[in-house]
């Protein structure tokens, strides 16, 4: 009898009551749920749901009982005559607006664990209440979300970063995608979905800047609004006649042909492309009219856009979990303009423009006048030893001339490895430590030159004025060195790299340093004395902002992932433990970035990128204010002595010196695997001026752990003494042959 009952059961369960598909829509809109979050949580594809709410079709088992009995909880917290966001209507943004019922503690758990991985959101977030009818917003469709957390110092995840801005209610992009039936729908940040009408790209751009309430307020007050970024899905580019795949020919080109029918619609629309073209970050614009901007970013992750060493599979996305990860980079750092390197400058320029209004004149008339602070709105020359090779400064040298340390500044990273000693053979561990945002942390505080520079004859060593000199260092002695105030340090020289070059060797003799490595010759206690150098009186904290932006964006991130400032050391290493798999996607934020900042620094210094250059001819780069290799000489100048200040620190306390260091990574050799092992902690208190655990900026993290036998064994195979094993401590993999030359 008990199997009779089971069948009748399934049976009626089979017929579940369902409301009239209109009531369905109102139901999920009131709860501020979107197609893909029921779809998800009923593992149906999101055409299935909405196929139920338009009536198209019925649900099955056994996913109709599922769904009737979400309606029907939904039509306890919503009655009908309560006021529903309609489709088609602004949301509102008065911090008045009511609170919705906690939902159940079910979906509470999945708000906290939302598909993208990306952040805890409140599970009783406030509901957007209806806008009155005489306020109607355009033509689009919305299907809003009611997870909108809270602001903080740094925006939290899946915040639109158009905050309260209600030109950019909607957030700062979206990314547009089609359904198999040919419905083009915007996913924006926060889970706001949008029906698109556009039917060409022209017609896109429009829709866009006219009812897609998508973009960024400015970050500085003189500066300007970020323009808004669409990005297109494969499906998205087949709908409006891209190629979903760039040629070979079209990748090495990094556009698509000039005579392409996408680009012949937009130029009888009026639109514009900058000379770049039409490649993966195009920029869709038309002339600015007064204070007026009329421009569209696009990007397409199917050409590539976004580069697998910085966005790993963000690309493979879908296309609401693609807007959420874009999102929270845009909150927290900036809506993207192109590579993280091209963002990474771009965002410089965004908190320090080079022009602002002036006061008015006697007829109440402002005009445009320099931004102090900034780098202004023209090039300057660099010095010629800044010059880098193939310069027009450097256009009358002989064609194959070699410049030496004497002619050319030369400041980069650090890649030395040194044998090991036999005490240290004898230990059985190499740890590598890694230092956090070590080139951010390099830019903060420093001073930089805003201007163009001066030449000085014999000038006398200024360590606060930026600038090249020429000085010889030769006779820095590292074995002796001062490490405090009237405190010198006795060190095995031959054990430390020099910290005037890259490669750790001793000059030989006068070359051109930016002022951080002279002031650190000063430091150590030796007199210097400059033959001549190209200084700059104009100069200031350019990079400040830029530092402190960035590094909020990665500690808030870290924060999300577990990884808190201030932690204790053990703990710290505790939490470092695999948290790159407790949110993938936020990690993925994490390394953008960290690649936000080394990329912004090396873009500085830009080198030519095909465009048909020749040696001694200009290139596209030149053309900035923002290329300025003396500045990107001096952020690694001093990242390159802030490492090496806390290896001679470690040195004179310890007695143990690194084995290898490539840019901001050191190994030691180490009696235990963990950092504590050779970190001089006392009371949890690490040593004044040398390393610390720890996320911040220019503290330091474990990077990994190897075997002395793994070291010397590699070394040996590849018949190379001086391998740099700080290249393969991570995981011991050494996948290419490396001399150490």
């Amino acid at each position: 009898m008990s199997e009779l009952f089971d069948a009748v059961d399934a049976l009626i369960a089979s017929r579940s009551p369902l409301p009239p598909p209109t009531e369905r829509k109102r139901l999920r809109q009131a709860h501020g749920l979107t197609l893909d979050e029921v779809a998800a949580a009923l593992q149906v594809r999101r055409a299935t749901v909405s196929g139920w709410e338009a009536g198209k079709t019925e649900p099955r088992p056994p996913e109709r009982d599922a769904y009737a009995r979400m309606l029907k909880q939904l039509a306890q917290l919503y009655p009908a005559n309560a006021p529903v966001l309609p489709e088609g209507t602004a949301a509102s943004k008065t911090p008045s607006a009511p609170a919705a019922p906690a939902p159940p503690a079910a979906e509470s758990a999945q708000a906290r664990t939302s598909p993208a991985g990306l952040a805890a959101e409140p599970a009783n977030s406030a509901r957007r209440p209806a806008v009155p009818a005489a306020v109607p917003r355009p033509a689009a469709t919305t299907r809003p979300t009611s997870r909108r957390p809270p602001t903080r110092k740094a925006a939290p995840a899946d915040t639109p970063a158009g905050g309260t801005d209600a030109r950019f209610e909607n957030g700062p992009l979206a990314v547009v995608d089609v359904e198999a039936d040919g419905q083009v729908l915007a996913y924006c940040v926060g889970g706001l979905v949008l029906d698109v009408p556009a039917k060409s790209l022209p017609a896109l751009v429009e829709w866009t800047l006219r009812e897609g309430r998508l973009g960024q307020p400015k970050l500085s007050g003189p500066g300007k609004d970020a323009d808004p970024l669409i990005v297109l899905t494969e499906a998205a580019c087949e709908h409006y006649g891209l190629p979903v795949t760039l040629t070979k020919e079209e990748r090495l080109a990094g556009r698509i042909p000039e005579g392409h029918k996408v680009i012949k619609q937009l130029t009888r629309a009026n639109w514009q492309l900058t000379k770049r073209g039409f490649g993966p970050w195009a920029r869709i614009y038309r002339p600015a009219q007064g204070s007026e901007r009329t421009c569209v970013q696009l990007c397409i992750p199917s050409w590539d856009a976004l580069d697998t060493r910085h966005w790993a599979d963000a690309a493979q996305l879908p296309p609401a979990e693609l807007a959420r990860l874009l999102g929270t980079y845009a909150a927290r750092v900036m809506t993207p303009r192109g590579s993280t390197a091209v963002t990474g400058l771009e965002l410089m320029t965004a908190l320090h423009p080079p022009t602002r209004a002036s006061e008015p004149d006697a007829t109440g008339k402002r005009y445009s006048e320099h931004n102090p602070g900034s780098l202004g709105k023209d090039p300057v020359d660099c010095a010629p030893c800044e010059a880098p090779d193939g310069h027009p400064v450097l256009a009358d040298l002989p064609r194959f001339h070699h410049r030496t340390p004497a002619e050319v500044l030369v400041e980069e990273a650090y890649d030395w490895a040194r044998p090991l000693t036999d005490a240290e053979c004898l230990r059985p561990h190499l740890v590598g430590i890694d230092v956090n945002m070590a080139f951010a942390a390099g830019a903060n505080g420093l001073t930089v030159g805003l201007g163009g520079p001066t030449h000085v004859k014999n000038p006398v060593f200024d360590p606060k004025l930026p600038g090249s000199w020429l000085v010889d260092l030769s006779h820095v002695d590292l074995s002796r060195v001062k490490v405090a105030k009237d405190k010198w340090a006795e060190l095995d020289g031959e054990l430390l790299p020099s910290p005037f070059t890259p490669r750790g060797e001793r000059p030989e003799g006068p070359a051109w340093y930016a002022t951080p490595t002279v002031a650190y010759a000063v430091e150590l206690g030796y007199d210097v004395t400059p033959i001549e150098a190209w200084v700059r009186y104009d100069n200031g904290r350019y990079l400040d902002a830029w530092y402190n932006r960035l590094r909020d964006a990665y500690l808030a991130t870290m924060a999300d992932l577990g990884v808190h400032a201030d932690l204790p050391p053990q703990e710290f290493l505790a939490a470092m433990d695999g948290y790159r798999q407790r949110a993938p996607q936020l990690a993925i934020v994490v390394s953008a970035i960290k690649a936000t900042v080394k990329g912004g620094i090396g873009k500085l210094r830009e080198r030519p990128r095909g465009e048909g250059w020749k040696p001694g001819q200009p290139w596209r780069a030149l053309a900035r204010p923002t290329w300025r290799p003396d500045i990107r000489a001096a952020v690694i100048s001093r990242t390159r002595i802030n490492m090496h200040r806390k290896i001679v620190k470690h040195a004179a306390f310890t007695g143990q010196y690194p084995v290898a260091i490539l840019s901001d990574c050191a190994v030691y050799a180490s009696d235990g695997p963990s950092p504590l092992d050779f970190l001089p902690y006392r009371d949890g208190k690490p040593l004044p001026g040398g390393f610390k655990l720890g996320v911040n900026p220019g503290l330091v993290k474990w990077e990994g752990t190897q075997s002395v036998l793994w070291g010397e064994g590699v070394r040996e195979q590849f018949n190379a003494p001086e391998l740099n094993l700080a290249r393969y401590i991570k995981d011991g993999t050494v996948t290419d042959q490396d001399t150490g030359e």
